[in-house]
């Protein structure tokens, strides 16, 4: 945390009793806790933070924020301890606005996206966009930090001590734009809170994370919590109108009194009017506000029109010029795992990797394949263990829906058994190739390709590993796509 303190008030927290202690640090762990730090004892799916306050106390912390649960489970220690103690009906908002406090710096222009898909991609366009800007910005997500400066990161939205370190540091390293993926567990539990938007989007709504949010109107109340409580009034939501929830999205933002721009196909500020597709990308016909810009997309995949148009509600939104944001669209390139080319045969037939991972994401990424392929269209598809299980044979017959050919494969099976897995895929494809082995899989789909055709390897993306049981096995999809064209078209030194 550096050497630094700061007085609890300081951190909009105040304790019962008036108590305003220094504190030298933030934790949420703990086995974290240091002299003077203050403790979060939050509440979680399995147990209570409240468990933990006994050993914060014991590491010497100075103060400790719960709610009335957390606080009751350690009545007896608190009341024998000389830390301070806030009780808060919401303790994961009051942390995450700790921790924005805490550090201070962000940069000074950020942007969120949320939805089920695509929120990869748009956080990484408007980070190129604002890169050909000359703006040095980054991205946070899913991938990452990437941009103008790098970091991991072990989740899609970090929790609020780790987010914030981040954009502190993304600062000192000179950062002036940020684009962030939202996603729906980090706005549930309260992760963005504290971090200062100027404009949030909305790509779209399906099935997905079910397991956690167990219902479809629990699932999108998570989302809208982007609109409804992260972003401030002034904020200006930008909304994917092609999207069925687009409207309750627009009903969220002017009940707040945001400004809205909207994209996508029919009425919208920023109107997709007409796609034109080759080999190697497609050409765009728009509108801004009713003038028309046509322009080149080196980009494979028809959604990926609604993806860029998006990010661009977003640079706007976020204060730049439109026409200039309009010159950069050319020069945006592929996000990594996001229908990358991954491989060519040498008969012409091109292998692509993509992260779809739920049942409108392969139909969404198999039709947009489609316009750019002459002959057939074959998949590679599996399904996570220890996820919505209900998805999966929906997965297999997306699927079969949309591709010639079908192989169902292992993706990362986790602790479940692999074989109960494909099975379930393979209720919604009946006709589809079961190969269980994900190397042999991609290595039987390549030697399907021929001259026209183009395989989708569906799951895993920009993934390096396959997690089997609790190990995570080394596993890239687009380095085996490459290594099977190599051997099968006799390029293996």
């Amino acid at each position: 945390m550096g050497a630094r303190t700061k007085k609890l008030s300081q951190l909009a927290l105040t304790a019962r009793g008036g108590a305003n202690p220094d504190i030298t640090g933030l934790a949420v762990d703990s086995r974290e806790v240091k002299d003077g730090y203050l403790f979060a004892a939050l509440p979680g799916t399995r147990v209570h933070g409240g468990e933990f306050i006994q050993f914060a106390l014991r590491m010497g912390a100075s103060a400790v924020l719960t709610d009335a649960e957390g606080a009751e489970i350690a009545a007896s220690e608190l009341a024998a301890s000389d830390a301070a103690l806030i009780v808060v009906e919401d303790p994961r908002q009051a942390f995450a606005g700790c921790a924005a406090l805490w550090f201070g710096a962000q940069p000074q222009t950020i942007v969120a996206v949320t939805g089920t898909n695509g929120k990869t991609s748009v956080a990484t366009f408007v980070r190129q966009i604002w890169a050909e800007l000359d703006h040095a910005a980054v991205n946070l997500g899913t991938t990452g930090v990437e941009g103008a400066w790098t970091a991991p990161l072990a989740h899609t939205t970090p929790e609020p001590i780790t987010l914030h370190r981040c954009l502190a540091e993304a600062v000192e390293n000179g950062v002036t734009h940020a684009a962030m993926e939202a996603s729906s567990h980090g706005l549930e539990q309260r992760r963005l809170d504290g971090v200062q938007l100027t404009a949030a989007g909305f790509s779209n709504f399906t099935q997905d994370h079910l397991d956690y949010h167990e219902t479809f109107e629990a699932y999108f109340d998570a989302k809208a919590g982007l609109f409804d409580r992260v972003l401030p009034q002034d904020g200006t939501v930008v909304i994917n109108m092609s999207d069925p929830k687009g409207a309750l999205v627009r009903k969220i933002a002017e009940a707040r009194g945001q400004k809205v721009l909207t994209v996508g196909l029919g009425d919208a500020d920023l109107c997709l009017m007409n796609q034109r597709f080759d080999a190697t990308g497609q050409d765009l016909r728009f509108s801004w506000q009713g003038k028309v810009v046509l322009s080149r997309l080196n980009l494979i995949g028809g959604f990926q029109a609604e993806n860029i148009l998006l990010a661009c509600g977003l640079v706007i939104a976020a204060g730049d010029d439109p026409a200039r944001v309009f010159e950069t669209l050319p020069n945006l390139t592929t996000v990594r795992g996001r229908m990358q080319l991954a491989a060519t045969r040498e008969n012409g037939a091109a292998v692509f990797v993509d992260y779809a991972h739920t049942p409108d994401a392969v139909a969404t990424a198999l039709k947009a394949l489609r316009p750019h392929v002459m002959g057939r269209l074959i998949a590679i598809v599996g399904a996570g263990g220890d996820r919505d299980a209900t998805k999966r044979p929906l997965m297999g017959r997306a699927a079969a829906n949309h591709a010639d050919v079908v192989f169902v494969t292992d993706d990362n099976p986790r602790s479940e058994d692999p074989a109960a897995i494909r099975a379930a895929v393979m209720a919604g494809a009946a006709e589809a190739t079961e190969v269980g082995d994900r190397a042999e899989a991609i290595l039987r789909g390549i030697d399907a390709l021929q001259p026209g055709d183009a395989l989708l390897i569906a799951g895993k993306g920009h993934e390096t590993g396959q997690i089997v049981g609790d190990q995570v096995l080394p596993f890239d999809d687009v380095e085996q796509a490459s290594i099977s064209v190599a051997a099968l078209d006799g390029r293996v030194a």
